[in-house]
């Protein structure tokens, strides 16, 4: 339905997609700029760092396209228009992420891949058959890792109600995060990032193989093929703090 109403007025379609894009586009405008004063950004080259924002700004894009909705949930719980939702023969779930679904996110998935196709072309790596089937999963797992911390955002709102900033911190802050190196950043943040929320198997320790970099924490070579695990392990604990914070929605009483 969302589909069919923004497909109405195509040329609106296209303004806002392309605002969409040219919004995300100069994220990676400032990094350019910082190259522009060096030449390396914690020892990574430019097209290393794009490396490691195009696999983080797809990733993120196709995560927020297909679910970026579930931040709107706490406005849901706090006004009572989610107790509509609870009474349809669909998942809760399912219906908070399409709700208002956004086909204008596709410009930040684009320019993500723009910016991906860009680096890959321009690493001095050589690609071998495992490095270059590594790239897709790179991104589905990736996806997986950000939907989850959407779910689990979304899961916390209903005790917090207005706390959809708190979410952005976690999923727009953690994209921003991972597009630059690890190595700029103080290690309890990294720790962070590994082994308490994961955003780190999202691009920083299967980038690591691909480029042939040391591995962040002196972790074993291993946990860059780790990426498909790490998201449906969170994907399952999300889902069982959104059954829980389902559980605990008291309505609103309107």
């Amino acid at each position: 339905m969302w589909v069919r109403s923004t497909m109405a007025y195509r040329l609106s379609f296209a303004m806002t997609t392309f605002g969409n894009f040219a919004a995300t586009f100069f994220d990676f405008v400032a990094i350019m700029l910082m190259f522009s004063r060096v030449d390396a950004l914690g020892g990574w080259s430019l097209p290393e760092v794009a490396f490691l924002y195009g696999l983080s700004a797809t990733s993120f894009g196709l995560a927020d396209l297909l679910i970026g909705s579930m931040e709107r949930l706490g406005r849901r719980v706090r006004d009572g228009t989610l107790d509509a939702l609870l009474v349809r023969p669909v998942p809760v779930l399912a219906q908070v992420a399409a709700d208002q679904f956004a086909l204008r996110r596709l410009g930040r998935v684009t320019q993500g891949l723009l910016v991906l196709g860009w680096a890959v072309s321009r690493l001095d790596v050589l690609w071998t058959l495992p490095k270059l089937l590594l790239l897709p999963v790179i991104v589905v797992s990736g996806c997986g890792i950000f939907c989850a911390v959407f779910v689990a955002g979304a899961a916390f709102q209903f005790l917090a109600q207005d706390a959809s900033e708190v979410q952005n911190a976690f999923t727009y802050g953690g994209t921003t995060l991972l597009q630059y190196p690890p190595s700029v950043f103080a290690k309890e943040l990294v720790r962070g990032v590994t082994f308490l929320l994961p955003l780190a198997f999202v691009n920083w320790l299967p980038a690591a193989y691909v480029l042939g970099r040391p591995y962040p924490l002196g972790l074993p070579h291993w946990v860059a093929f780790a990426s498909p695990l790490v998201a449906v392990g969170a994907c399952a604990l999300a889902g069982v703090a959104w059954r829980a914070g389902l559980r605990s929605y008291r309505s609103a009483g309107s």
